[in-house]
């Protein structure tokens, strides 16, 4: 929901550029870089300071172009707004919403919103984030779309997912189980599709071999 109204190349265009100028990307990183800037306010930040370079790269500050950063630096406020419609319809299709769900769903920028929450919970937000990258990093269309990259390969994938472990998102528990899960072939399927519908030989085998 985050990225509702997504323009893949312009939102490729900023952010691919952020990266090869090692600008933060993230909340948390951005205030792990810049601890003086207000919480909530990463995304108001970064454009004020790279407002000019922006201009260089022919990004104006357009109301579309501060849109496709608050998807990156404003996700909080950015999917409170998306998620507003469809709470109604929820309610009026007699389905509960909790705060927790929002909660998980904003765990990977913002870590900090689990910090109290119960272990379930937070376990919860570690597998959504950790089966969600694991996709990501391993879809060529996305990959090409939101980060101009050109292919994409399952060890850089699981290698993303290991530092995810060391920056204590992702706990080694939850790690383990998705490399059994992945040698299992529990997630070959979709693993599958987000290639394209193929694997090579190759990518069969590193599959079924991974390794914790």
């Amino acid at each position: 929901m985050g990225r509702a109204g997504l323009d893949a190349k312009l939102f490729g265009t900023i952010w691919s550029w952020a990266k090869q100028e090692g600008i933060p990307t993230r909340p948390r990183e951005w205030r792990a870089k810049h601890p003086d800037t207000p919480y909530g306010q990463e995304a108001q930040a970064f454009m004020q300071r790279y407002k000019h370079d922006l201009l260089e790269q022919g990004l104006k500050l357009t109301p579309a172009v501060k849109d496709h950063i608050a998807m990156r630096l404003g996700f909080a406020r950015r999917l409170k707004q998306c998620l507003r419609p469809v709470k109604t319809t929820l309610h009026i299709l007699e389905i509960d919403w909790a705060p927790w769900m929002e909660r998980i769903m904003l765990y990977y920028y913002y870590p900090e919103k689990l910090d109290t929450a119960p272990a379930w919970t937070h376990q919860l937000g570690e597998i959504l984030v950790a089966c969600e990258q694991l996709e990501a990093y391993s879809n060529h269309r996305r990959g090409k779309d939101y980060y101009a990259r050109t292919e994409e390969s399952f060890q850089a994938a699981f290698s993303y997912l290991r530092q995810l472990t060391k920056q204590h998102i992702v706990s080694q528990e939850v790690f383990r189980t998705i490399c059994r899960l992945t040698r299992e072939g529990q997630f070959t399927t979709i693993l599958r599709q987000a290639r394209g519908g193929t694997l090579s030989p190759a990518e069969q085998r590193y599959l079924t071999s991974v390794a914790a």
